[in-house]
């Protein structure tokens, strides 16, 4: 068996694009079988079996955890040099796997630019695409909580900066190693609730610890629009408001005295 490279954790409960988003994955793939996939399937079995693929692994959760708990779980079982969690809904760029773990350097966080997903076709909707994130605040009813807002002034003035650093991304998709993993995120803390800001966790534990995040302009994948998620199963942040302010105040003195700064924002 070749050594693994990239190991891709796949969270997933009950979601129609299982299947399709695996497919994406490996036909867009150059890392041959030096790439696993693993769909964790949180506490349910998909109606129509998943395909048989060497390069598939599938891990099974007894009852319903939550994202952060899959990936973490994902992690775990996980042989890559570099590992990698996508949504259970994307679409990707060719050789998306072996451009990112190529020029991931052991201290990064990386993705590629993000573009819309239509996953009824299965096409890349007409719409922009999302290369910097700016981190906000955002209110939700009377709570707070950390956001990834498009950062158009940063796209133009960077445009020629093909692999650059980002405050923020979605958290659909990213890639790092598992050194930096095993070494600074050790896992998705529970504490926040099942359910977001995880990438938010990861970005701020990797710049305590010295290291970035960053975008490979280079590639891309396509996350499915928020239109095409009725009749999903979906958490919405409403319900996940004191989770989300929990975090925003463990994490607001360390965002307002050197993250703001050090971004001159």
């Amino acid at each position: 068996m070749a050594e693994i490279k990239l190991s891709v954790i796949i969270p997933c409960w009950g979601d129609p694009y299982l299947q399709k988003t695996i497919d994406a994955l490996l036909n867009g793939s150059e890392l041959g079988d030096k790439l696993e996939i693993i769909p964790v399937l949180d506490g349910y079995w998909p109606d129509k079996p998943l395909k048989n693929d060497d390069r598939v692994r599938v891990l099974h959760l007894g009852k319903n955890v939550g994202p952060r708990s899959c990936v973490n779980a994902g992690v775990r079982i996980s042989r890559g040099e570099f590992i990698m969690r996508s949504d259970s809904h994307c679409d990707f760029g060719k050789g998306f796997d072996k451009m990112l773990t190529d020029t991931c350097k052991d201290n990064w966080i990386i993705a590629g630019i993000r573009y819309f997903l239509d996953p009824t076709s299965w096409t890349l909707m007409d719409k922009d695409k999302v290369i910097y994130e700016k981190l906000v605040i955002q209110s939700i009813e009377d709570r707070k909580k950390f956001t990834g807002y498009p950062w158009h002034e940063r796209d133009k003035a960077r445009e020629h900066v093909m692999i650059d650093e980002t405050m923020s991304i979605q958290g659909s998709v990213w890639v790092m190693p598992r050194k930096w993993w095993d070494k600074v995120i050790d896992e998705l803390d529970n504490k926040y609730g099942p359910h977001y800001q995880d990438q938010h966790e990861m970005i701020f534990k990797t710049w305590k610890a010295g290291g970035k995040m960053m975008i490979n302009k280079n590639t891309w994948y396509a996350h499915r629009h928020n239109k095409f998620a009725a009749g999903t199963r979906r958490i919405t942040h409403g319900s996940q408001k004191e989770n989300l302010q929990r975090f925003y105040d463990d994490w607001k003195d360390y965002y307002y005295s050197e993250i703001k700064p050090r971004w001159k924002l």
